[in-house]
């Protein structure tokens, strides 16, 4: 059974807003008690947060669809929905979030690092709030917004100070239980470790943590073996220490060639070049293996490595290792920069920028893209009419209409707000008096009616004209 996952593909959903409410007061002797609807509650976000005790993405791998709340409709006496609950999901130190495409969106280290995968959908405002001087009892409200739905990648780096790396059955894990307390499987055939393990050092006034990284073979940074799937786990090292078995019964191997080899592969993934390395002679306890070490620790000094002849079993050179890494990762976090405060930035926006865009597209439409217009079309009810009038409104004031006439729109053209997988098209009439609220009875406007041909228009008027006059014939001021 799976006991360790490393990287998953999560699908968040945040919730909805709630919807606004449209509702009118009513008491008795109070027949104009005017609008009293509440507005929708705010749907809950999706959070991924650092919590030191989670070391792996095992419970999103079982459960990998995750959703918040929606927050609750209005309600009439100005009652406000409530708002939908946060999710919470805690993920180990050392994950990175990417997207489908591979771009990182977050890298989390460090406890209570947060970043939010889904934003909750806001609350449709109810006709209480959208109650004006002119339009004083709003028939309409607005709709919640949907919540932020996204597939994302986590992805786990382990963060420890040194990485165990060498080729399957090296002594890797032997070495990191007898540094540290940690308790990894341990036995006589190859990849005995499937998973890394992670371990706890002192030397002195120095705690470090050690990784033990799954055997590397040929071709691990090709997918080979399991080293692919394991290499990002050295990438937040500050030192590379290399596990080589002097007492190896494979005759075709070497402890200098398995370095060679093992920096190869390094090479191939990248990004661990300016990294320290410490070499490792292991099981020195047995004779063959002391005689080998011996031999080739003059050549591998001559290359720039310190050189450290160890037995795990016999639990020999063990306190020079560790204080000798010690040493370098004091150094490597003395090096580091000083982490400084996080500062707020503040962009505002250009004096120029209209907070919209219109593009007139190959096949004709007009295409409107911004943020507050197309949040407009979704909070929109386009089964009442008063509602979409009002959204009329709100794109007039912004400058929508002046944009679609400089940019050569006319009546009849179409025009479309939003990306095209949800975008809404609609033949674009323009607006006669611009500004004014056309307001009728509640739920209706009469700029949506059909308009009457100018032939039908001219003989109303002459009906007008004629029945004022025949009520001034009528009238007798002396009768």
């Amino acid at each position: 059974m799976t006991t360790f996952v490393d990287r998953v593909e999560l699908h968040a959903a945040a919730g909805n807003g709630g919807h606004g409410c449209a509702s009118v007061h009513r008491e008795k002797f109070k027949p104009l008690g005017g609008p009293d609807g509440g507005n929708g509650g705010r749907g809950g976000d999706v959070t991924l947060i650092v919590d030191q005790a989670v070391t792996t993405l095992l419970d999103y791998h079982h459960h990998p669809h995750r959703k918040a709340t929606n927050g609750q409709p209005g309600a009439g006496d100005n009652r406000t929905g409530k708002e939908g609950q946060d999710l919470i999901l805690p993920v180990p130190d050392g994950t990175v979030v990417l997207d489908t495409d591979g771009n990182v969106l977050a890298d989390l280290v460090g406890q209570g690092t947060m970043f939010v995968a889904g934003q909750g959908g806001r609350g449709g405002l109810g006709n209480g709030a959208l109650a004006s001087a002119r339009r004083k009892a709003p028939g309409f409200a607005l709709l919640g917004e949907p919540g932020e739905s996204r597939d994302i990648v986590l992805e786990l780096k382990t963060v420890a100070d040194v990485a165990l790396v060498g080729y399957p059955s090296a002594g890797k894990s032997s070495l990191i239980s007898v540094l540290s307390a940690a308790k990894p499987k341990i036995a006589d055939y190859p990849f005995t470790t499937l998973v890394p393990n992670l371990g706890v050092v002192t030397a002195g006034s120095t705690v470090y943590t050690i990784a033990d990284v799954p055997g590397l073979i040929p071709g691990a940074s090709q997918g080979k073996g399991l080293g692919l799937e394991f290499l990002r786990h050295v990438e937040r090292c500050s030192v590379l220490v290399h596990v080589l078995d002097t007492a190896t019964l494979e005759s075709d191997r070497d402890p200098v060639s398995d370095l060679d080899m093992i920096e190869e592969e390094l090479k191939l993934y990248g990004g661990l070049e300016d990294r320290p390395r410490i070499v490792v002679l292991n099981k020195i306890d047995i004779p063959d293996g002391l005689d080998l070490a011996e031999m080739i620790r003059p050549d591998l000094e001559a290359r720039g490595y310190r050189v450290f002849e160890v037995s795990a079993v016999a639990r020999t050179g063990l306190k020079e290792l560790s204080f000798a890494l010690a040493g370098v990762i004091a150094e490597a976090r003395a090096a580091k920069p000083v982490e400084e405060a996080t500062r707020v930035v503040i962009r505002p926006r250009a004096v120029d920028d209209a907070g919209f865009t219109v593009v007139l597209e190959e096949d004709g439409i007009y295409r409107v893209r911004g943020e507050k217009p197309e949040r407009w079309v979704r909070q929109t009810d386009f089964n009442n009419d008063e509602a979409v009038g009002y959204l009329a409104d709100r794109l007039n004031r912004l400058g929508v209409e002046d944009a679609l006439r400089k940019a050569g729109a006319r009546a009849g053209d179409g025009v479309a707000i939003g990306a095209e997988d949800n975008a809404v098209v609609f033949d674009w009439e323009p607006t006669v008096t611009a500004g004014a609220e056309m307001l009728g009875r509640r739920g209706e406007d009469h700029r949506l009616e059909e308009p009457r041909p100018a032939a039908q228009r001219r003989r109303d008027r002459e009906d007008e004209r004629d029945d004022v006059s025949k009520e001034y014939q009528e009238f007798d001021p002396f009768a």
